[in-house]
Order: structure tokens, then sequence, then C-alpha cells
């Protein structure tokens, strides 16, 4: 099946908020590994207003199961990869000043940039993932960077399936038709939920990842941590 991913900067989020450990990421991070989740995923920014690197470090050193890193690949941020030394890192083009990630690379531009990076990681044995839109020409220069597999955003798609879910989706089914094409495996993030997701791993059968955060959380604030996540398990089941 598709593997879950659950991003826990929401988390971090809180806690920052207030100063101390409440709430504890470790521990949340152990008790959404026994729901089933497949993996963690996290992304330090510079500002430190989530998840640190502090926290990388100390989640490396308990994980049992695949650890992601996401960011834009600054100088710290690659020290930071190549130190911890994680399953997956997603690269990712976001300012210092967004709130949120809000758009794919433009690999054509940055494929000379992508590639260095890329070759990297993956020489460490860490499989590279880059984030983009859902359009031909930037999967066709993400494989050409020799990354491993892309992370479809997915916010648009999220935006328009509650009017259109077909045409929604579409962009996505002819993106993961051309990343199959280049050889790369699929990834997939931003804004899915419990009430999309079924619908998009239903039509992108070669998903191999979601990564979810804010809508997984949020859900958790009302159904709990472990239901939540085994809800979401349950939408990426094939019965």
């Amino acid at each position: 099946m598709t593997k879950l991913s659950v991003n826990i900067n929401k988390i971090a989020t809180i806690r920052n908020a207030r100063g101390g450990n409440m709430p504890d990421i470790l521990k949340a991070a152990r008790t959404i590994e026994e729901a089933g989740a497949h993996g963690i995923t996290v992304h330090p920014r510079p500002d430190a207003r989530h998840i640190r690197y502090s926290d990388v470090r100390d989640l490396k050193q308990m994980l049992t199961t695949e650890f992601n890193i996401e960011g834009n690949p600054t100088k710290d941020f690659i020290k930071l990869v190549l130190e911890v030394h994680p399953t997956q890192v997603t690269l990712v083009p976001d300012a210092e000043n967004v709130l949120t990630s809000n758009a794919g690379w433009d690999t054509k531009h940055n494929c000379g940039y992508l590639t260095e990076i890329c070759r990297r990681f993956n020489r460490e044995g860490i499989r590279t993932s880059i984030f983009v839109d859902p359009v031909r020409e930037m999967i066709d220069y993400a494989a050409d960077t020799g990354c491993n597999r892309i992370e479809l955003y997915t916010e648009a798609y999220a935006a328009g399936y509650t009017a259109d879910r077909e045409k929604a989706v579409a962009p996505y089914v002819e993106a993961a038709e051309e990343a199959v094409s280049c050889g790369l495996e699929i990834n997939a993030g931003h804004d899915l939920n419990l009430i999309n997701l079924a619908y998009f791993h239903k039509m992108i059968p070669a998903l191999a990842e979601v990564s979810i955060g804010h809508a997984l959380i949020c859900d958790a604030l009302y159904m709990g941590l472990t239901p939540t996540v085994k809800a979401y398990l349950k939408e990426l089941s094939d019965f």
C-alpha cells in the first residue's frame, strides 16, 4: 500500500507557543509509529518556528520507521541532513518568510544546482525527492537531476476537489504517468485530508508515499492521535 509519513511540525508549533516540552515531540512520534504510520516527516526552517534542528537529531535516535527531512537545501540544511542521515530528504524551494511551502521547484532553471545536491545525498545512501508542481516539463528536468522520487505538490488538487474532483486530479494523473515513464517514484503532499485522500490514491496507483501534517494533526484534536493515524491509513487501503 501507499506509505503514510506524518509531518509533526504542527505539534512542535504548539510546544513552541508556550515553551518547555509540552507536547512532547518524541512521545508524539512514538505514538504515531505505534499507530501504524510508515514514517515521520519534519520540515525544519531557519527561524525554528516549529521543528528545531535539535528535534531532528533527537528523533533520529528513537525512530523505528522511515525518517523524511524536508527543506530548502541551504548550507546548514545540507549539513544537518548529512549528519542525521535520514531515509529520505525532500528538497523544497521555500523562502524563509513563507508560512508553508507554496510552489514546486523550477527544475529546468535549477537543474544543475539540484543535480549537485541530489548527487551528494545519493552518494550517502539518502533517498532524494524533489517537490514539484504537476507539470510534465518540471518532472522531466527533475529526472535529469538523478533524484529518486518527486513529491507532487497537491494544494491545487485539494482546492479544486469539491467543485470537480475529476478535473482537479487530471493534471496529477498526467504528471504521475510522466514520472513513471522517467523511472521516478512518486510521493505527494500538501492539503491532503480524510475527504480527498482516498480518491487521489485511487487515481494515482503508482503513489509510493503521502506526507500529511496539518490536516492530520487538526483531526487528531477531535479524534485522538492514534485513531486519526488509523483513519488515514484506512483511506490508503485498497480494501
